[in-house]
Protein backbone atom coordinates (compact mmCIF):
# COMPACT_ATOMS: atom_id res chain seq x y z
CA UNK A 1 0.00 0.00 0.00
CA UNK A 2 2.57 2.29 0.34
CA UNK A 3 4.64 4.29 -2.32
CA UNK A 4 7.69 6.45 -1.32
CA UNK A 5 10.29 7.85 -3.95
CA UNK A 6 13.84 6.98 -2.46
CA UNK A 7 15.00 9.88 -0.55
CA UNK A 8 18.54 11.47 -1.29
CA UNK A 9 20.74 13.71 0.96
CA UNK A 10 19.23 16.29 -1.35
CA UNK A 11 15.87 16.07 0.52
CA UNK A 12 17.74 15.17 4.03
CA UNK A 13 19.15 18.43 3.68
CA UNK A 14 16.34 20.01 2.88
CA UNK A 15 14.28 18.85 5.49
CA UNK A 16 16.99 19.71 7.68
CA UNK A 17 18.46 23.04 5.89
CA UNK A 18 17.77 25.67 8.94
CA UNK A 19 19.72 23.51 11.42
CA UNK A 20 22.57 22.67 8.89
CA UNK A 21 23.56 26.57 8.41
CA UNK A 22 23.27 26.54 12.40
CA UNK A 23 25.71 23.92 12.73
CA UNK A 24 27.70 25.71 9.81
CA UNK A 25 27.87 28.96 11.42
CA UNK A 26 28.27 27.83 15.13
CA UNK A 27 31.50 25.87 14.07
CA UNK A 28 32.99 28.84 12.41
CA UNK A 29 31.90 31.15 15.59
CA UNK A 30 34.51 28.71 17.80
CA UNK A 31 36.91 28.33 14.72
CA UNK A 32 37.06 32.35 14.84
CA UNK A 33 37.30 32.68 18.60
CA UNK A 34 40.00 29.81 18.96
CA UNK A 35 42.17 30.61 15.42
CA UNK A 36 41.35 34.52 14.88
CA UNK A 37 40.93 35.79 18.63
CA UNK A 38 43.29 33.37 20.47
CA UNK A 39 40.85 31.74 22.62
CA UNK A 40 42.04 28.68 23.22
CA UNK A 41 40.95 28.25 26.59
CA UNK A 42 37.70 27.34 24.57
CA UNK A 43 39.65 23.72 23.93
CA UNK A 44 37.83 20.67 25.16
CA UNK A 45 39.60 17.09 25.57
CA UNK A 46 38.24 15.05 22.53
CA UNK A 47 38.31 11.97 24.82
CA UNK A 48 34.97 13.15 26.54
CA UNK A 49 33.52 14.57 23.54
CA UNK A 50 33.66 10.68 22.25
CA UNK A 51 32.75 9.49 25.16
CA UNK A 52 29.30 11.30 24.79
CA UNK A 53 28.78 10.80 21.53
CA UNK A 54 29.03 6.92 22.22
CA UNK A 55 26.42 7.34 24.50
CA UNK A 56 24.38 9.60 22.36
CA UNK A 57 24.32 6.64 19.35
CA UNK A 58 23.48 4.41 21.44
CA UNK A 59 20.53 6.01 23.18
CA UNK A 60 19.70 7.72 19.57
CA UNK A 61 19.85 3.94 17.75
CA UNK A 62 17.50 2.61 20.47
CA UNK A 63 14.71 5.61 19.66
CA UNK A 64 14.98 4.77 15.90
CA UNK A 65 14.58 1.01 16.89
CA UNK A 66 11.53 1.64 18.86
CA UNK A 67 10.14 4.51 17.26
CA UNK A 68 10.46 1.80 13.90
CA UNK A 69 8.72 -0.45 15.68
CA UNK A 70 5.66 1.55 16.48
CA UNK A 71 5.61 2.54 12.89
CA UNK A 72 5.53 -1.68 11.55
CA UNK A 73 3.40 -2.37 14.56
CA UNK A 74 0.75 0.24 13.38
CA UNK A 75 1.64 -0.86 9.32
CA UNK A 76 0.64 -4.36 10.27
CA UNK A 77 -2.47 -3.57 12.67
CA UNK A 78 -4.20 -2.05 9.46
CA UNK A 79 -3.10 -4.64 7.29
CA UNK A 80 -5.66 -6.59 9.60
CA UNK A 81 -8.32 -3.93 8.97
CA UNK A 82 -7.99 -4.54 5.64
CA UNK A 83 -8.09 -8.57 5.85
CA UNK A 84 -11.27 -8.47 8.14
CA UNK A 85 -12.85 -6.03 6.19
CA UNK A 86 -12.63 -8.01 3.07
CA UNK A 87 -13.63 -10.77 5.24
CA UNK A 88 -16.58 -8.33 6.69
CA UNK A 89 -18.10 -7.91 2.83
CA UNK A 90 -18.09 -11.68 1.85
CA UNK A 91 -19.86 -12.86 4.83
CA UNK A 92 -22.68 -10.42 4.99
CA UNK A 93 -22.97 -10.71 1.48
CA UNK A 94 -23.38 -14.15 1.31
CA UNK A 95 -25.10 -14.67 4.60
CA UNK A 96 -27.51 -12.59 4.80
CA UNK A 97 -30.26 -14.44 2.86
CA UNK A 98 -34.07 -14.94 3.16
CA UNK A 99 -33.36 -18.93 3.59
CA UNK A 100 -34.38 -19.27 7.07
CA UNK A 101 -37.14 -15.99 7.39
CA UNK A 102 -40.99 -16.96 7.53
CA UNK A 103 -41.93 -13.91 5.98
CA UNK A 104 -41.46 -12.75 2.43
CA UNK A 105 -38.96 -9.97 2.14
CA UNK A 106 -38.02 -8.23 -1.07
CA UNK A 107 -34.64 -8.66 -2.85
CA UNK A 108 -34.21 -5.17 -2.65
CA UNK A 109 -34.82 -5.21 1.09
CA UNK A 110 -32.58 -7.79 1.66
CA UNK A 111 -29.78 -5.66 -0.37
CA UNK A 112 -30.79 -2.65 2.04
CA UNK A 113 -29.86 -4.71 4.67
CA UNK A 114 -26.55 -6.08 3.23
CA UNK A 115 -25.78 -2.37 2.34
CA UNK A 116 -26.34 -0.88 5.56
CA UNK A 117 -24.41 -3.02 6.88
CA UNK A 118 -21.65 -2.23 4.28
CA UNK A 119 -21.35 1.33 4.58
CA UNK A 120 -21.73 1.44 8.44
CA UNK A 121 -18.72 -0.44 8.07
CA UNK A 122 -17.18 1.79 5.78
CA UNK A 123 -18.15 4.03 8.30
CA UNK A 124 -16.00 2.50 10.90
CA UNK A 125 -13.18 3.23 9.12
CA UNK A 126 -14.15 6.75 8.48
CA UNK A 127 -14.44 7.39 11.95
CA UNK A 128 -11.44 5.45 13.20
CA UNK A 129 -9.00 7.37 10.61
CA UNK A 130 -10.12 10.74 11.63
CA UNK A 131 -9.54 9.38 15.18
CA UNK A 132 -6.17 8.26 14.27
CA UNK A 133 -5.52 12.09 12.71
CA UNK A 134 -6.45 13.75 15.74
CA UNK A 135 -3.35 15.98 17.39
CA UNK A 136 -2.45 14.97 21.07
CA UNK A 137 -0.58 16.98 23.30
CA UNK A 138 2.80 14.86 23.15
CA UNK A 139 3.01 15.12 19.03
CA UNK A 140 5.52 17.38 18.37
CA UNK A 141 6.22 17.25 14.65
CA UNK A 142 4.38 20.47 13.92
CA UNK A 143 6.79 22.36 16.18
CA UNK A 144 9.55 22.19 13.01
CA UNK A 145 9.57 24.74 10.66
CA UNK A 146 10.57 22.40 7.77
CA UNK A 147 7.30 19.99 9.05
CA UNK A 148 5.05 22.88 8.97
CA UNK A 149 6.28 23.65 5.05
CA UNK A 150 5.62 19.81 4.44
CA UNK A 151 2.21 19.81 6.01
CA UNK A 152 1.54 23.86 4.57
CA UNK A 153 1.72 21.85 0.85
CA UNK A 154 0.36 18.24 1.32
CA UNK A 155 -3.37 17.30 1.79
CA UNK A 156 -4.52 15.07 4.43
CA UNK A 157 -8.23 14.33 4.12
CA UNK A 158 -8.47 14.68 7.33
CA UNK A 159 -7.49 18.30 7.99
CA UNK A 160 -9.75 19.02 4.83
CA UNK A 161 -13.31 17.70 5.98
CA UNK A 162 -14.90 17.02 8.87
CA UNK A 163 -16.11 13.30 10.41
CA UNK A 164 -19.42 14.63 10.21
CA UNK A 165 -19.27 15.92 6.11
CA UNK A 166 -17.66 12.28 5.61
CA UNK A 167 -20.08 10.06 7.35
CA UNK A 168 -23.16 12.14 5.87
CA UNK A 169 -23.16 9.64 2.72
CA UNK A 170 -22.99 6.38 4.90
CA UNK A 171 -25.29 6.54 7.66
CA UNK A 172 -28.76 7.59 7.90
CA UNK A 173 -29.62 11.31 9.75
CA UNK A 174 -31.51 9.61 12.98
CA UNK A 175 -27.77 7.27 13.04
CA UNK A 176 -25.67 10.04 12.22
CA UNK A 177 -27.05 12.35 14.95
CA UNK A 178 -26.77 9.11 17.70
CA UNK A 179 -22.69 8.25 16.37
CA UNK A 180 -21.64 12.42 16.54
CA UNK A 181 -23.42 12.41 20.25
CA UNK A 182 -20.93 9.84 21.34
CA UNK A 183 -17.10 10.23 22.55
CA UNK A 184 -15.79 7.18 20.42
CA UNK A 185 -17.74 6.81 17.06
CA UNK A 186 -15.76 4.24 15.51
CA UNK A 187 -16.79 2.02 18.74
CA UNK A 188 -20.34 3.71 18.74
CA UNK A 189 -20.77 2.17 15.01
CA UNK A 190 -20.08 -1.34 15.84
CA UNK A 191 -22.11 -1.18 18.14
CA UNK A 192 -24.76 -0.55 15.60
CA UNK A 193 -23.60 -3.17 13.28
CA UNK A 194 -24.22 -5.52 16.56
CA UNK A 195 -27.87 -4.66 16.99
CA UNK A 196 -28.23 -4.91 13.25
CA UNK A 197 -27.16 -8.40 13.50
CA UNK A 198 -29.11 -9.54 16.17
CA UNK A 199 -32.50 -7.43 14.39
CA UNK A 200 -31.55 -9.75 11.36
CA UNK A 201 -31.57 -12.99 13.14
CA UNK A 202 -34.88 -12.27 15.12
CA UNK A 203 -36.19 -11.76 11.57
CA UNK A 204 -34.66 -14.87 10.28
CA UNK A 205 -32.78 -13.20 7.61
CA UNK A 206 -29.32 -14.50 9.45
CA UNK A 207 -29.06 -17.76 11.10
CA UNK A 208 -27.83 -18.46 14.27
CA UNK A 209 -23.91 -19.91 12.67
CA UNK A 210 -23.96 -16.66 10.81
CA UNK A 211 -24.89 -14.41 13.05
CA UNK A 212 -22.26 -15.55 15.18
CA UNK A 213 -19.76 -15.71 12.95
CA UNK A 214 -20.44 -12.18 12.02
CA UNK A 215 -20.05 -11.61 15.74
CA UNK A 216 -16.83 -13.05 15.38
CA UNK A 217 -15.73 -10.43 12.69
CA UNK A 218 -17.00 -7.58 14.94
CA UNK A 219 -14.63 -8.94 17.95
CA UNK A 220 -11.78 -9.08 15.63
CA UNK A 221 -12.68 -5.40 14.73
CA UNK A 222 -12.69 -4.35 18.09
CA UNK A 223 -9.93 -6.06 18.50
CA UNK A 224 -7.46 -3.77 15.75
CA UNK A 225 -9.45 -0.57 16.63
CA UNK A 226 -7.57 -0.86 20.35
CA UNK A 227 -4.48 -1.74 19.08
CA UNK A 228 -4.66 1.02 17.08
CA UNK A 229 -5.78 3.17 19.66
CA UNK A 230 -3.09 2.11 21.91
CA UNK A 231 -0.39 3.37 19.65
CA UNK A 232 -2.04 6.57 18.98
CA UNK A 233 -3.10 7.22 22.73
CA UNK A 234 0.07 5.88 24.83
CA UNK A 235 3.28 7.74 23.52
CA UNK A 236 7.16 6.74 22.95
CA UNK A 237 7.72 7.05 26.83
CA UNK A 238 8.72 10.64 27.69
CA UNK A 239 11.85 9.92 29.84
CA UNK A 240 13.66 8.11 26.63
CA UNK A 241 12.78 10.82 24.22
CA UNK A 242 13.70 13.56 26.31
CA UNK A 243 17.00 12.24 27.34
CA UNK A 244 17.87 11.51 23.58
CA UNK A 245 16.45 14.87 22.43
CA UNK A 246 18.96 16.63 25.34
CA UNK A 247 21.60 14.49 24.87
CA UNK A 248 22.00 15.17 21.20
CA UNK A 249 22.28 18.82 21.70
CA UNK A 250 24.62 18.64 24.73
CA UNK A 251 26.91 16.42 22.10
CA UNK A 252 26.50 18.95 19.01
CA UNK A 253 27.35 22.07 21.64
CA UNK A 254 30.61 20.12 22.82
CA UNK A 255 31.41 18.78 19.25
CA UNK A 256 33.09 22.29 18.09
CA UNK A 257 35.08 22.71 21.00
CA UNK A 258 36.45 19.28 20.51
CA UNK A 259 37.21 19.19 16.74
CA UNK A 260 38.70 22.56 16.10
CA UNK A 261 41.36 22.42 17.98
CA UNK A 262 42.25 18.78 17.04
CA UNK A 263 42.07 20.39 13.22
CA UNK A 264 44.41 22.96 14.41
CA UNK A 265 46.88 20.80 16.68
CA UNK A 266 47.10 18.77 13.06
CA UNK A 267 47.61 21.99 10.67
CA UNK A 268 50.14 22.42 13.56
CA UNK A 269 52.13 19.66 12.78
CA UNK A 270 52.09 20.11 8.73
CA UNK A 271 52.48 23.77 8.38
CA UNK A 272 56.37 22.83 7.85
CA UNK A 273 56.06 21.09 4.91
CA UNK A 274 52.53 22.61 3.54
CA UNK A 275 52.79 25.85 4.73
CA UNK A 276 49.64 27.25 3.04
CA UNK A 277 47.75 24.11 4.01
CA UNK A 278 48.74 23.74 7.87
CA UNK A 279 47.90 27.33 8.21
CA UNK A 280 44.64 27.19 7.20
CA UNK A 281 43.99 23.44 8.19
CA UNK A 282 42.28 24.70 10.93
CA UNK A 283 39.05 25.57 8.54
CA UNK A 284 38.62 22.04 7.05
CA UNK A 285 37.09 21.84 10.71
CA UNK A 286 33.82 23.79 10.23
CA UNK A 287 32.76 21.52 7.26
CA UNK A 288 33.42 17.90 9.15
CA UNK A 289 32.30 19.46 12.09
CA UNK A 290 28.82 20.50 10.13
CA UNK A 291 28.79 16.59 8.57
CA UNK A 292 29.09 15.23 12.24
CA UNK A 293 26.86 17.36 13.72
CA UNK A 294 24.24 16.91 11.03
CA UNK A 295 24.65 13.15 11.17
CA UNK A 296 23.71 12.73 15.09
CA UNK A 297 20.69 15.85 14.90
CA UNK A 298 19.21 13.44 11.93
CA UNK A 299 19.20 10.41 12.94
CA UNK A 300 17.48 12.07 16.51
CA UNK A 301 15.09 13.87 14.23
CA UNK A 302 14.37 10.89 12.42
CA UNK A 303 13.06 9.17 15.93
CA UNK A 304 11.15 11.70 16.96
CA UNK A 305 9.02 12.18 13.38
CA UNK A 306 8.36 8.59 13.55
CA UNK A 307 7.31 7.66 17.11
CA UNK A 308 3.89 8.83 15.76
CA UNK A 309 3.08 6.92 12.92
CA UNK A 310 -0.58 8.32 12.38
CA UNK A 311 0.17 11.84 12.19
CA UNK A 312 -0.07 12.22 8.28
CA UNK A 313 3.90 12.52 7.65
CA UNK A 314 5.57 11.70 4.82
CA UNK A 315 6.54 8.01 6.40
CA UNK A 316 3.54 7.61 8.82
CA UNK A 317 0.73 4.69 7.91
CA UNK A 318 -1.66 5.80 5.07
CA UNK A 319 -4.57 5.31 6.85
CA UNK A 320 -6.28 7.47 4.72
CA UNK A 321 -5.41 5.61 1.52
CA UNK A 322 -6.09 2.37 3.16
CA UNK A 323 -9.48 3.56 4.06
CA UNK A 324 -10.32 4.13 0.64
CA UNK A 325 -9.14 1.22 -1.08
CA UNK A 326 -11.40 -0.99 1.24
CA UNK A 327 -14.51 1.18 0.76
CA UNK A 328 -13.86 1.35 -3.14
CA UNK A 329 -13.16 -2.68 -2.73
CA UNK A 330 -16.21 -3.35 -0.82
CA UNK A 331 -18.96 -0.98 -2.97
CA UNK A 332 -17.61 -2.65 -6.07
CA UNK A 333 -18.60 -6.21 -4.31
CA UNK A 334 -22.07 -4.50 -3.87
CA UNK A 335 -22.43 -4.25 -7.66
CA UNK A 336 -22.19 -0.41 -7.56
CA UNK A 337 -21.19 1.60 -10.73
CA UNK A 338 -17.52 3.04 -10.59
CA UNK A 339 -18.96 6.47 -11.77
CA UNK A 340 -20.78 6.37 -8.20
CA UNK A 341 -17.88 5.62 -6.12
CA UNK A 342 -15.34 8.23 -4.88
CA UNK A 343 -11.40 7.31 -6.17
CA UNK A 344 -8.72 7.05 -4.37
CA UNK A 345 -7.22 9.64 -2.34
CA UNK A 346 -4.15 11.53 -4.95
CA UNK A 347 -0.66 10.61 -4.23
CA UNK A 348 1.25 14.09 -3.85
CA UNK A 349 5.25 14.11 -4.54
CA UNK A 350 5.17 10.11 -4.32
CA UNK A 351 3.74 10.15 -0.96
CA UNK A 352 0.25 8.40 -0.06
CA UNK A 353 -1.80 9.66 2.83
Amino acid sequence: MLTRKRYTVRDMLVWSRWETVWFLLFAAGVTVLYHVFGFTFLEVPWTPVALIGTAVAFIVGFQNNSAYGRIWEARKIWGGVVNTSRTWGMKTNDMVTREYCEEEVSDEELYQHKKTLVYRHIAWLTALRHGMRQKRSWEVFEKTKTNREWLSIIDIPERITSLKDDLLEYLSPQELEYVLSKGNKATTLLYLQSNHLRELQEKGLLWSFAFLELQNVLEELFTLQGKSERIKNFPYPRQYASLAYYFVRVFLVLLPFGIIPEFAEIGDDIIEDFPKVGGNFIWLGVPFCGAVSWVFYVMERIARAGENPFEGTSNDVPISTISRAIEIDLRQQLGEDNVDIPKQFPEKYHIQM
